[in-house]
Formats: C-alpha cells, structure tokens, sequence
C-alpha cells in the first residue's frame, strides 16, 4: 500500500515539473503576445479624446462617444463604405467552398509531380504583394497598351475597342473577388489537404470494398471529413466580415474610377484618421469594429453550435 502511495506521488511530482517546464516554455510566447496584441489595446483611449500627438492626456479635450458619433454624420458616405464592405465581403464567403473543391480535386489526381507543379504553381500568388499582382494586372489587363487587350484588339481583331477591367465600375466587385480567389485559392486549399491527410483510409478501403466509384468516396467520406475545417474557417470569416479581404487589396487596387465600389470600412478610417491625421477618429473606427467582428463571431458560433451540436470555441 505504501509502495503505491509512493508511486503516485512520484508520478504526481513528475507530471507537475512537466506542467512547470512547458509553463516557464510558454512565458516568452506569453510575454509577446501581451506585450504586442493586448497592450496595445490601451491605445483605444485615444479614441475618447481629441488627440495630438506629443500632447499629455491631461491637457486633451474629453468628447466621450463624439468621435464614434462622428462615423454616421455623412449618411450617404456611411452606407456606401458599409454596403461595399459586407457585398465584398459575402462574396467572398460565398467562394469559401472554391479551396475545399479545389483541394478534392488535387487529391484525386494520380500523377504526383503533375500534382505538386499544380499546388505549386496555385500557392505561389499568396507570396505575392498586392503591389506587384496591380502591377501585373495592370500590365496585362491595361486598356491602352496591356498585352490581351493588344492582342484582342491589335494582332487578333476579335474586340472593336480594348477591354476595361481595372476600371470598370460595373464589374468592380466581381474583379476585386476574383483577384482574391487568383491570391488565397492554393494557400487555402492546403488547409483542405491537411483534413484530407488526416481522414482515415481505411474507411475509404472499406467503401471501395462495397463498390464505391471515386464519386462516391468523395461524396460520403471527404467531403463529411472536411466540413469541420470548412465549418472553422467559416466561423473566421464571419467574424472578419467587417475588414472584407483586407485593407491592402482595396487600397492598391482603388483608382477615382471604381473607388465608390471598393471604399471598405478599412479604407475609409485609413484616410480619415491616417491621411487626414484624425487619429482619435481612427481609433474609434478600428476599436468599434473590433468589437462588432467578436460579436459576429459570437453569434456565428453560436448558431453552428445550434445546427452542429458543437462549436469550434
């Protein structure tokens, strides 16, 4: 009895130095995370202020809610960066299902380097800055002088006027979501690849032993293995649905042709409170979508909760 005792206190201790090595492990990633993701939340007092920088809060001007108030004094410009922002970014909730069917179709095919010269070839826009992708959109796609439009117009005559696609407003937000597809479609497929690689194979031996095609492995095995992850990353996007694709694309690829179609939440506050130097503004922008992002995806999570029976948090 004593013998046993002794044992489990010895494994007691063992587990609890283990607990204290991977704690003191943590402490640097800990003290980065504090001090570059949470103390810089302190900043949001800014937003209750009219701020100049170099000016002690002391000797600055209280306003309370003024400069969140501020947001809705333009009605009209209101809810065109509203509209633009939640069209842009439904869209490309809508194109969340693209990664996953691309990445079932990567797996099924056979020819392994055909296979990763594809996934290559697919990942490599997501390393690409918007700034060189404009470029070479721009050199491509340019009414005067790109390289289709020369070739549809000049060398083939196909076109009777040369294509606008960069500054087209018709077409703003359908470019601006195929652009996004054109940078994330292979990185995001390789999340859908990892769910695949951790699917068992076993259940898809059993379904070919009962006569299964390709189809149907895909249809009642895959597929089912990945919607948690599509389930994951929906959830996410939910709750970025404020930011749209990002500030970067918007910013670099808006011109005075298509701005009204792409003046996003992100934009708007970038120009009002970095531009035109309103940081109290700014502040007040970025600190009131982030807590409605969170709430977004609150609700998002609780929903699939409900339907699912489980959530990702």
């Amino acid at each position: 009895m004593k013998q046993a005792r002794v044992k489990e206190n010895k494994f007691r201790n063992a587990k609890a130095a283990e607990k204290r090595k991977l704690f003191l492990i943590s402490i640097p990633f800990l003290i980065f995370i504090t001090a570059f993701s949470y103390v810089p939340l302190l900043g949001w007092v800014i937003s209750f202020f009219i701020y100049y920088p170099g000016i002690p809060f002391s000797k600055m001007e209280f306003v309370g809610l003024k400069n969140f108030e501020a947001f809705f004094y333009n009605k009209k410009q209101v809810i065109t960066v509203v509209r633009n922002t939640f069209v842009l970014s439904g869209l490309i909730i809508l194109t969340l299902p693209l990664p996953a069917i691309f990445a079932i179709l990567l797996n099924e095919i056979r020819n392994l380097k055909f296979k990763k010269l594809v996934q290559t070839f697919s990942t490599i826009p997501y390393f690409i800055s918007y700034v060189l992708l404009y470029l070479a959109f721009t050199t491509i796609l340019s009414p005067s002088d790109g390289m289709l439009n020369t070739l549809l117009v000049d060398n083939l005559g196909i076109l009777d006027k040369p294509l606008n696609v960069l500054t087209n407003e018709k077409i703003a937000w359908t470019v601006q979501t195929a652009t996004y597809l054109f940078k994330n479609l292979g990185y995001n497929a390789i999340l859908y690849l990892s769910a695949i690689a951790s699917i068992d194979t076993q259940l898809y031996e059993a379904a070919e032993v009962d006569g299964a095609g390709r189809f149907d492995k895909i249809w009642h095995i895959t597929v089912p293995g990945l919607l948690p992850t599509f389930v994951v990353l929906l959830v996410l996007q939910i709750g970025s649905v404020l930011s749209g694709a990002g500030f970067e694309q918007y910013y670099v690829f808006g011109n005075g042709m298509i701005m009204d179609k792409l003046e996003v939440i992100d934009t708007y506050t970038y120009k009002m409170g970095i531009v035109q130097g309103n940081y109290s503004f700014g502040t007040a922008m970025s600190m009131m979508k982030s807590v409605l992002s969170v709430g977004l995806m609150l609700i998002a999570n609780t929903l699939v909760k409900k339907i699912r029976g489980s959530s990702i948090f």
